[in-house]
């Protein structure tokens, strides 16, 4: 079978790890999207919700196969400005707020200008309050972002364009380290579910550069408003006869999925997803010797949830790359990435 582009897959996960997309946020992504699709002579449409969809032609009487990932990201919202100039901040899509103090962040301003600050904790100095860490809470109460910026009142932070409503975007801080020539480990903020993404990309350019006959037409279906619960509630393509959700999947105690390989998710927090759907997808991954991890997901909902919930009559199974550290600074390797995008070429050919 045919083998990913590593070097192409690894250098657009990480420049979309690095643009930021929060929910409702997404238009720089989706345009660096639009510029590989180009690239790659791939033609796309936009939905009027922001989705974006494109599609390859199989033989004529195969199947209409999907493939859903999602665009957007977790993020912030500022709020309110404080007396003391800085910004109280409410969670976009759902996150321990432990795991964001500390960290970089920008704010959107309306007017165009992005204006960087670091999200600190109200009691943040040891030197001021003491050593009592099992006292100091992580909320959106007790944490704030501080801007870069010279301010010591509401009045100063609303004169530099900063709005309550504007968007707050974390620092994916994303890296690959090397294991092995092009092989290692993606780290980064958002690789729920960027990683993914990057698949679709380096799975098309795969089809097209191999001149690859698919027996089966794949549409490919990038939501924007995932975290929040209603991605692919709408816009997905005409016509389907299957849709599957590619998504991270969680690594934790208790849990079967691995950085190293891909997952097959055969129930989440919304019940379970097609058996039937599923059983063939494992089928093939036995046919190609593709070692596929099943698994269960207590605390997770993806795309498919919203595309069932609004309506549509499809079987829907959900695969994807282990990633570590869920919602926080999460970690994969190439082989998990590989592993995913070998499945799916793997059911196109079936």
């Amino acid at each position: 079978m045919q083998k990913p582009d590593l070097e192409y897959l690894t250098q657009c996960l990480l420049e979309l790890l690095k643009t930021p997309s929060p929910t409702g946020h997404t238009a720089a992504g989706m345009q660096m999207l639009e510029r590989q699709l180009q690239t790659l002579g791939l033609e796309w449409t936009r939905t009027r919700k922001g989705a974006l969809c494109w599609t390859l032609k199989g033989k004529q009487g195969g199947k209409a196969v999907c493939f859903a990932a999602h665009m957007d990201t977790l993020g912030a919202m500022v709020k309110a400005i404080k007396p003391s100039g800085r910004l109280k901040l409410e969670r976009i899509g759902f996150f321990d707020w432990a795991t964001v103090e500390g960290e970089h962040a920008v704010v959107h301003c309306s007017n165009g200008n992005p204006l960087p600050g670091t999200v600190v904790n109200l009691r943040q100095s040891v030197h001021v309050h003491g050593g009592n860490f099992e006292a100091v809470k992580r909320d959106k109460d007790t944490l704030e972002l501080r801007l870069d910026s010279i301010t010591s009142s509401a009045e100063e932070t609303t004169k530099l364009g900063i709005r309550i409503g504007d968007y707050v975007s974390w620092d994916s801080r994303a890296t690959f380290i090397s294991t092995h020539e092009k092989e290692g480990y993606i780290k980064g903020r958002h690789l729920d579910n960027k990683a993914a993404v990057a698949v679709f990309l380096a799975l098309n350019k795969a089809v097209l550069e191999g001149k690859i006959q698919l027996e089966h037409t794949a549409h490919f279906f990038i939501s924007n408003f995932e975290e929040v619960g209603h991605g692919a509630s709408s816009g997905l393509p005409e016509k389907l006869d299957e849709l599957i959700v590619v998504d991270m999947a969680a690594i934790g105690e208790g849990q079967n999925s691995s950085e190293h390989h891909v997952s097959l998710c055969h129930m989440d927090s919304s019940g379970p997803y097609s058996r039937d759907l599923s059983l063939k997808l494992r089928a093939v991954a036995q046919k190609n010797n593709l070692e596929l991890r099943d698994d269960l997901y207590t605390f997770y909902f993806s795309d498919g949830r919203s595309a069932w919930l609004s309506g549509q009559d499809l079987p829907i199974a959900l695969i994807g790359p282990g990633v570590d550290a869920s919602h926080a600074y999460e970690r994969t390797h190439t082989d998990a990435l590989e592993g995913t995008f070998s499945l799916m070429l793997g059911y196109l050919l079936e």
